[in-house]
């Protein structure tokens, strides 16, 4: 009974400490990501996006990754956990440069487990109490997440717009709810790259040499994500919507990314959000983030700011992917054939 006990602890402790590592931008200011995505999109993107039952249904969509928390299935958080965060400054650990890294998930996952392997002195294994779910030395997998989403969207949009030519009002309907749900599912993930601490192995306070004197307190993480939003009312999504320009296609190289580049961009919009790191903790340290009197609220611009890139880029994204979704010239074949046979059931 002791064994089980203690191992029933070790799960609780750890299942715990999942929740509060997996969170970014509590739910309401994921909620301002994904109606900022909204607002920058063309007035020539889908309408139906825009009903007031499917916008309301992508905000709340926001917060759906993080909500696959309730569940102690550990099989989930393995699968999910990775994807809220990537540790740029481990990249160096291993060796590894954020622009040299591979498209695939699973080939930079071995290539983590190729190293550790050649030098078990530099990476000694992790406690098993607290690696349940076996990502501890995943170092994040953020950018492959979101390069899938994208992945994602584009075959729905393709499915759709066959659908639109051929299909019955039925399929058109139940595609375009499967465009929502993803909308709404990978805003989370943009949300996540644009708040600093989810890019930095400072997520939870300062770590390692601290020549600056940073906070080290693990609720920095907590107050940036919506303590300090809840403390001072909250981001100004009118303010905010009034600063975006009109979606765009993503772009790489000052031209449209490939499919294959978005991973790219995601990874240098990373690059870019971990350089904010140090700034976010210069705030915390000069007084700018406490909530209170005039210098207090001095941090709330930069905190709106990570939402508006965040907002930005997601608007940026739906709208490519809506504008490069392939043909789905089988789907189509399909669509026909059926008409075909339809067409000669009824002349007999």
């Amino acid at each position: 009974m002791k064994r089980i006990s203690a191992s029933l602890l070790a799960l609780l402790a750890f299942l715990q400490l999942g929740v509060h590592l997996a969170q970014a931008w509590d739910y309401e200011g994921h909620r301002v990501v994904n109606q900022l995505g909204l607002a920058a999109l063309p007035t020539n993107f889908p309408a139906f996006v825009r009903e007031p039952a499917a916008a309301e249904r992508i905000a709340f969509l926001a917060g759906e990754m993080d909500r696959w928390r309730n569940t102690q299935d550990l099989s989930l958080k393995q699968y999910s956990f990775p994807d809220h965060y990537m540790d740029m400054e481990e990249l160096a650990d291993y060796g590894l440069k954020a622009e040299m890294l591979p498209i695939f998930r699973y080939d930079f996952i071995a290539q983590l487990a190729l190293i550790r392997k050649a030098h078990p002195d530099k990476f000694p294994e992790a406690d098993p109490a607290s690696n349940l779910d076996h990502t501890r030395w995943l170092v994040g997998l953020l950018p492959w997440g979101v390069a899938e989403s994208v992945a994602k969207l584009k075959s729905n949009f393709s499915y759709l717009k066959a659908f639109e030519e051929a299909g019955t009002p039925e399929e058109v309907a139940n595609a375009q709810v499967n465009i929502i749900y993803v909308m709404g599912v990978m805003g989370h993930l943009i949300g996540d790259a644009g708040q600093p601490l989810h890019t930095t192995i400072h997520h939870h306070g300062w770590v390692g040499d601290n020549p600056h004197n940073y906070t080290t307190s693990r609720g920095f993480h907590s107050w940036i994500d919506g303590g300090f939003f809840n403390k001072t009312g909250g981001a100004d999504l009118a303010g905010l919507k009034n600063r975006l320009r009109p979606a765009q296609l993503v772009s790489i190289n000052g031209r449209p990314a490939k499919p294959e580049e978005i991973f790219q961009v995601a990874i240098l919009y990373l690059v870019e959000q971990n350089k904010q790191v140090e700034p976010l903790y210069q705030l915390e340290k000069d007084g700018k983030l406490t909530g209170e009197g005039e210098k207090g609220l001095e941090g709330k611009a930069f905190l709106e700011g990570q939402l508006l890139k965040s907002g930005q880029l997601l608007g940026d994204i739906w709208y490519s992917a809506w504008e490069q979704a392939p043909p789905d010239t089988f789907l189509k074949g399909q669509l026909a054939k059926r008409k075909r046979t339809a067409s000669a059931a009824e002349s007999k």
